[in-house]
């Protein structure tokens, strides 16, 4: 399994440079938001849209 989230040096740099607590919680969203990035990456569906009669898709959500 792939590791996610900050190398213990940059965990370091965070907490030094902002304080233990903010460096933590900024370090612990980080974390949490790369877990949330694979596992969206995981489960990610491609999406072909059929379009009947061969007619043109012109919206912008297309």
């Amino acid at each position: 399994m792939k590791k996610t989230g900050l190398s213990f040096n940059s965990r370091k740099a965070l907490t030094v440079n902002l304080g233990e607590a903010a460096g933590t919680e900024i370090a612990n969203l980080i974390q949490r938001l790369s877990s949330e990035i694979e596992e969206l990456r995981r489960t990610k569906v491609s999406i072909t849209r059929i379009v009947p009669n061969g007619e043109c898709v012109t919206s912008s959500d297309a």
